[in-house]
C-alpha cells in the first residue's frame, strides 16, 4: 500500500462588508447617487445603501445599473462604467453575507472641480423653473474678464438644483461677438448631462478661451414637481503651458424635420466634413423624447460608412458621452 498526502493552504474569506462595497459605489455611482445628484437616493453611507441594498443587486445583474447604451459590437470606449465581473461577484456576495456595514467609514464625497479650478464664473442671473410644464431653453451670458488667452484642460458645469436639468452647453463667445444662442459653428467649451463630472481632457490637450471671450450657457430645464431658482456656476482649471493640440468641439444637427402621423420608426440624417485631419476623441448623441436609436458613421475613402457607435435603445433621460478608448 502506498499513500500521497497533500498539504494545502486555503484562504479562509471573511464576510464581505460595506467596506468591500464602498470602493464600487465611489467608482460607478456616487456621481448620480449623492445628495445633489440626479438620482432619487444618495449611496455615499451604508445608512443610505442598506436599504436599497436587494434593488442594487437587481440592477447591477440586470444590466441596468451604470447606464450604458452602446451596442459592444461597434467601437470600444474608454468610459464605459459597467461592473466587471468580479465588483458584480462582490455586489452578489455583500448581499449573501447579509449586507453588513462592518468597520465604520466616512461617508463618500462626490467630488466637484470648483474646489481646485483656477476660475469659477457663475450666472449673473437665477432662472426661475417652476413645478411643472416645460421650458424653452434658457440662456445667459458669462463674462470671463480674461485679460489674456488661456488654455482649458478642464470644465465643469454645476447648477445649484442637478435634478431638474436635462442638459447645458457652455459656447465660447469671442470678443466682439454679439450672438445669445448657441449657434452650430460655435466652438463648445463642455458639455453637462446628469451623472457628468468635469470633462478632463487628455494629456497634451487643451481648449483655448481667448482674451475678452464670454461664456454663452444653455440650460435645458425640466420641471420635477417643485418650483425652485437655478443659478449655475463654470468651474475652469488652466493648463500650466501651450498644448501639443488644441481641442474643439463640434455640434451637427437637424431641427427642421416632421415626422408623419403614424410613422414608428423615421429616419433622420445629418453629416459634415472636417475642414481639415484630426483625432477624434469622443461622441455624444442627443435627442428628446421621440428618438429610440442614434448611429454615428465615417464615411469611409470608399463611399461606404464605418460604424463607429450604435446606440440602440437611446434614453432621453441619459445623455451619455461616449469616450473612444482609442482616437480615431
Amino acid at each position: 500500500m502506498w499513500r500521497l498526502f497533500i498539504t494545502l493552504a486555503i484562504t479562509v474569506r471573511g464576510a464581505t462588508t460595506f467596506a468591500d462595497l464602498r470602493p464600487i459605489l465611489e467608482k460607478h455611482c456616487v456621481a448620480c447617487h449623492n445628495p445633489q445628484g440626479i438620482a432619487p437616493m444618495s449611496f455615499t453611507s451604508y445608512r443610505q445603501v442598506r436599504p436599497w441594498a436587494k434593488a442594487i443587486a437587481a440592477a447591477v445583474s440586470q444590466g441596468k445599473m451604470p447606464p450604458w447604451f452602446a451596442d459592444p459590437r461597434f467601437g470600444a470606449f474608454a468610459n464605459d462604467p459597467r461592473l466587471t465581473d468580479a465588483e458584480r461577484s462582490v455586489v452578489e456576495q455583500w448581499i449573501n453575507d447579509g449586507a453588513t456595514e462592518g468597520k465604520r467609514l466616512p461617508e463618500i464625497q462626490a467630488s466637484e472641480s470648483r474646489n481646485r479650478a483656477d476660475l469659477v464664473l457663475q450666472s449673473p442671473t437665477a432662472t426661475a423653473v417652476p413645478a411643472k410644464g416645460s421650458l424653452e431653453y434658457q440662456y445667459s451670458v458669462i463674462p470671463t474678464g480674461l485679460q489674456s488667452d488661456r488654455w482649458i484642460v478642464s470644465t465643469e458645469v454645476i447648477p445649484q438644483v442637478r435634478g431638474i436639468v436635462h442638459h447645458a452647453v457652455v459656447y465660447i463667445r469671442e470678443a466682439g461677438e454679439t450672438w445669445t444662442t448657441g449657434p452650430t459653428r460655435a466652438d463648445i467649451l463642455a458639455v453637462y448631462a446628469p451623472g457628468r463630472g468635469a470633462e478632463v481632457l487628455p494629456s497634451g490637450m487643451a481648449k483655448l478661451l481667448k482674451a475678452g471671450s464670454d461664456l454663452i450657457l444653455e440650460v435645458h430645464y425640466t420641471p420635477n414637481g417643485k418650483a425652485v431658482q437655478d443659478k449655475p456656476s463654470v468651474a475652469l482649471t488652466y493648463a500650466t503651458g501651450p498644448p501639443v493640440k488644441r481641442v474643439h468641439t463640434l455640434q451637427m444637427d437637424n431641427s427642421t424635420f416632421r415626422i408623419p402621423p403614424g410613422e414608428r420608426d423615421y429616419r433622420v440624417t445629418v453629416s459634415g466634413t472636417l475642414p481639415n485631419d484630426a483625432q477624434l476623441l469622443s461622441l455624444y448623441p442627443h435627442m428628446h423624447l421621440r428618438g429610440k436609436t442614434f448611429e454615428f458613421d465615417r464615411i469611409g475613402t470608399n463611399g461606404q460608412p464605418q460604424p463607429m457607435l450604435r446606440v440602440t435603445n437611446y434614453d432621453f433621460h441619459w445623455q451619455l458621452s461616449y469616450y473612444l478608448k482609442e482616437p480615431l
